[in-house]
């Protein structure tokens, strides 16, 4: 006679592993996402770092010619 929790452990299992694959496969999903947004930034990142760069240059040329 076979064990009933055994079954039923068997089949608990079973779906924890179905589940665990699903939930790995949308993290791999995300993981691509997110490297798709990082790419579409690299850009933006790029042109506020030059207005950044920009702004500090205007700003100390206007307090080097305050003085004179």
């Amino acid at each position: 006679m076979e064990n009933p929790h055994a079954e039923r452990q068997a089949v608990l299992l079973e779906r924890i592993v179905k589940n665990t694959s699903k939930c790995t496969e949308m993290i791999l999903e995300l993981n691509h996402c997110l490297e798709e947004i990082l790419r579409a930034n690299a850009s933006v990142k790029t042109a506020a770092d030059l207005a950044t760069k920009y702004r500090k240059n205007v700003q100390y040329n206007l307090e080097a010619t305050k003085g004179n």
